[in-house]
């Protein structure tokens, strides 16, 4: 892909490994319509370059290399740590019968953030596996969507992947698909944005 060759030339070298981000901006899209907005969570093909932080709130599930809380830990959680929580998890997924804990005790942190749980179905493991490579995309205030789509040391073939599949989701979610799309920008977390050709 041309453009994130281009990118990839402009772009200051800087001593840590920087986020590939996608800006989308749309248009014909009135965000102040309860139904031209949303919240979902994309799989990458390629994940994005560093692990996505999934917690499990579960009583019954047991694995030691998945991070898990049960309802009493939920309970017993300070206002400073429910912050915490709710600041370095990307996801948390549930066991339908801890909603109702997690809201009492975690709702007015992870809700604001848009961070309610997943309820868990099937293979829990599987699922923390697929959550690992996810992101999240949100339309809300304004019409543009932005989400990282990988890392600067992650090949030009894996970006590309990536980005297709995040285009690919927006244009089955958007009312009028590619037609709601105006202009898509690539960028580095230090670089100024540059845009794909379609």
């Amino acid at each position: 892909m041309e453009s994130l060759k281009k990118l990839r030339e402009q772009s200051k070298k800087r001593n840590f490994n920087q986020s590939v981000e996608l800006i989308v901006n749309l248009k014909d899209i009135d965000t102040k319509k309860q139904e031209n907005r949303f919240t979902e969570d994309v799989f990458l093909p390629n994940g994005k370059g560093i692990e996505s932080k999934v917690l499990v709130f579960s009583d019954t599930f047991k694995d030691s290399d998945i991070e898990i809380m049960n309802s009493q830990e939920i309970q017993k959680l300070s206002k400073r740590d429910a912050k915490k929580l709710a600041k370095n998890i990307d996801f948390f997924l549930a066991e339908p019968k801890l909603m109702p804990i997690i809201g009492k005790f975690l709702g007015q942190y992870i809700g604001p953030r848009g961070k309610l749980p997943k309820i868990v179905s099937g293979d829990i493991k599987s699922m923390v596996e697929s959550y690992k490579k996810a992101v999240r995309i949100k339309l809300k205030d304004a019409p543009v969507i932005q989400c990282q789509v990988g890392k600067e040391n992650m090949s030009d073939e894996k970006i590309v992947e990536n980005i297709e599949h995040v285009l690919n989701f927006l244009e089955s979610k958007l009312p009028k698909g590619k037609n709601n799309i105006k202009k898509i920008l690539i960028k580095l977390t230090m670089s100024k944005p540059v845009e794909v050709k379609v």
